[in-house]
């Protein structure tokens, strides 16, 4: 049924949990699995009137902590997939909201599905900070398998 999947991961407890359900997931329906991780985009200057100030050593030295961030839990993600027999990508990108670059991802890779953990918050903490999976199942045209 599904052939390709979308595994969201961004290092959290509750994503590391869902890797090896994503992983036996993919296994049982013989599908291939892209790991992505959404880095967060760089926004540091101070505006002052009309004028930007901008640090390009801060710059630099953000962008290759996001980097190695992102490469440790791409490479924690892939080993799982190893261990479960699961062939498998990874994919990283800047974006400006994480649900944005899931979607994308998604479809600029042709998957059929997408395979995402939930945070589960309600109430006010929902209202407030809002859901990054409850944002790509609103805005996507592929499937998304909620797992909690």
């Amino acid at each position: 049924m599904f052939k390709h999947i979308l595994v969201p991961v961004d290092g959290s407890e509750l994503s590391d949990d869902m890797l090896l359900q994503a992983c036996s997931f993919a296994r049982e329906t013989n599908a291939r699995i892209t790991f992505y991780h959404a880095k967060p985009a760089y926004f540091p200057a101070t505006i002052a009137g009309e004028v930007m100030f901008d640090d390009v050593a801060a710059y630099d030295t953000f962008r290759a902590a996001v980097d190695k961030q992102a490469e440790s839990i791409l490479k924690q993600a892939a080993g799982a997939a190893s261990n479960a027999g699961v062939e498998c990508e990874t994919l990283s990108s800047e974006c400006e909201s994480t649900h944005q670059g899931i979607i994308a991802a998604a479809e600029s890779g042709g998957c059929d599905l997408i395979y995402m953990a939930s945070h589960g918050r309600r109430g006010a903490s929902a209202l407030l900070l809002g859901s990054e999976t409850h944002k790509v199942l609103t805005h996507c045209k592929t499937p998304v398998l909620v797992h909690r």
